[in-house]
């Protein structure tokens, strides 16, 4: 198997697909910046009065629950809901699944209430939902029993959607398919939202591309080479950060493929 994430994001800068997001207060700004970045557009709409129709408008929905409130949990209902029935891919980042039963209880009801393509988080989180012991504390996965790919399958399985685990390998499967993916580097875990920016990256691959699968693995590589090129000259998270963003704009689709560290399994 072969997958070509330049030509993927060559199709994404020409294209400028827009990428609907309700997400977290914490990450807010850098995820839309890291769209701009990339080559999409952002919308950060959470209203419930408008995420219908605002999704309508969309090629991806992305939901993340970092901050949660209840009318926000709601609007995350509805709108994808509204994505379902237009045919809009959803992607779906359980942030701190595990650390509260209010967060594991609104990320399960978010998968049984919509039809989620991808769903994106650390193998603390995926491995809560699966039921597998895990220990989530706040956001950040401190460990989970057994090997990320197999979680990775298990989850894809169980859940029904392409399961999208990051770590410092990041493993990917729709049950039938597996990938392993090596590209990034630490620093990308020594800043704020690196995991909620490869969500919404994983929103920007799947619009207008019929294969998740695909989709989530391609945007993991570029998310990954972008994380590599900012890392050199970087002396330290501060500076990483600032150049994660022109890293990002700066990926060349001629080459990404050619970067690509990716395993199928």
């Amino acid at each position: 198997m072969t997958i070509d994430p330049g030509a993927s994001l060559g199709s994404i800068r020409e294209r400028k697909p827009l990428v609907h997001n309700i997400t977290n207060y914490v990450v807010m700004n850098e995820t839309a910046n890291a769209i701009l970045a990339l080559g999409a557009l952002p919308v950060m709409a959470h209203a419930r009065e408008e995420v219908a129709e605002m999704v309508g408008l969309a090629g991806a929905l992305v939901l993340n629950i970092g901050t949660l409130s209840e009318h926000w949990v709601d609007a995350m209902v509805v709108a994808g809901k509204a994505a379902n029935e237009r045919g809009v891919p959803v992607v779906l980042d359980p942030v701190g699944a595990g650390a509260t039963a209010y967060r594991t209880e609104t990320a399960r009801r978010l998968l049984g209430e919509i039809d989620v393509t991808v769903l994106r988080g650390n193998a603390g989180e995926v491995a809560t939902l699966v039921g597998v012991e895990a220990e989530v504390r706040g956001v950040e996965s401190v460990g989970a029993d057994g090997d990320p790919a197999g979680l990775a399958r298990s989850a894809a399985e169980a859940l029904g959607v392409v399961a999208s685990v990051t770590g410092p390998v990041d493993h990917v499967s729709d049950g039938s398919r597996s990938a392993a993916v090596a590209n990034g580097h630490p620093l990308l875990a020594s800043i704020t939202g690196t995991g909620c920016m490869s969500t919404a990256m994983t929103g920007c691959f799947l619009t207008g591309k019929d294969d998740p699968f695909e989709a989530a693995v391609e945007a993991l590589v570029a998310f990954g080479v972008a994380g590599e090129d900012a890392a050199v000259g970087a002396k330290g998270p501060g500076s990483f950060h600032v150049a994660l963003y022109d890293a990002l704009a700066g990926l060349d689709p001629a080459t990404l493929t050619g970067r690509a560290k990716v395993e199928f399994v």
